[in-house]
């Protein structure tokens, strides 16, 4: 299944949600306190699942202003947000990583989920620099951390993760990802341009509740180590097989780590 297809981001969504700090929250919401109508920018917005955490937690009329590249999603995404008959959306085609403070102007918060991982640490640093000219707030949920814990453990539950971050650090095309370094490197980034940073553990909590999702992301984790590292492909066979008979019979439990990040205007 793909990382972006909206077969994948329904499967996840509950996940997702559940796993979102709210403890952050109270801080944000103090901060656009007196904003009579914010407006936000969601980065890569896939089918809208961040809107649809956050829009109803904030409460009153807001503006949103979705980005993506794929324009399935964001009528997705866009559609998604009728129950909420205080917010209004646009949305807008386009990559992300480039977006500089002029293209944030009049923005309250820019938020993403997902999304910080699969950026290099120059685009981090330029959207730090892009939202601090801005003068907006950040909220980035669900960054990959690169932890996983698997009950009960298998011998190879190691080497696996380890192929996997490395996957995750890899050189696209000629951009170097930052996977599982982007919590840090962000919270650092907004740090140095005088923000306030607020972190939070987002970990996915799985078991025998979300055996699809459990599935389908083992499939994933293990096929991302594999094509790291392809002398596991043997062992990760079997491994896979070992793990997923685990799923069907409910006895596979995994907490898969993640970050999210607050900064706050200074």
């Amino acid at each position: 299944m793909s990382e972006f297809s909206p077969a994948w981001l329904a499967l996840r969504e509950p996940a997702d949600a559940d796993a979102r700090a709210v403890e952050p929250l109270d801080a944000l919401r103090e901060h656009l306190d007196g904003t009579t109508r914010p407006v936000i920018r969601d980065l890569g917005a896939g089918s809208g699942s961040m809107g649809r955490w956050l829009a109803p937690r904030l409460g009153g009329p807001q503006h949103w202003v979705m980005y993506d590249r794929d324009p399935a999603l964001l009528t997705l995404a866009a559609a998604g947000m009728a129950p909420y008959p205080m917010v209004t959306v646009e949305t807008r085609q386009g990559d992300v990583a480039g977006l500089t403070a002029a293209d944030l102007a009049g923005a309250s918060l820019v938020t993403a989920s997902a999304l910080l991982d699969l950026l290099t640490a120059e685009e981090v640093d330029g959207l730090a620099e892009a939202c601090a000219g801005a003068g907006c707030a950040a909220l980035f949920t669900l960054s990959v951390a690169g932890r996983v814990r698997l009950s009960p453990a298998d011998p190879l539950d190691g080497e696996v993760e380890a192929a996997f971050n490395n996957h995750q650090r890899r050189v696209h095309s000629t951009r170097r990802l930052l996977g599982p370094d982007a919590p840090g490197v962000a919270a650092e980034a907004f740090t140095r341009r005088g923000a306030t940073v607020l972190e939070s553990p987002s970990p996915w909590r799985l078991g025998p509740e979300r055996a699809a999702l459990t599935a389908e992301w083992l499939r994933g984790w293990v096929g991302a180590a594999v094509e790291q590292q392809s002398e596991l492909a043997e062992p990760a066979k079997a491994y896979l097989s070992r793990r997923l008979d685990a799923v069907a019979a409910g006895t596979l439990r995994a907490e898969v780590d993640h970050r999210d990040l607050l900064a706050l205007p200074g």
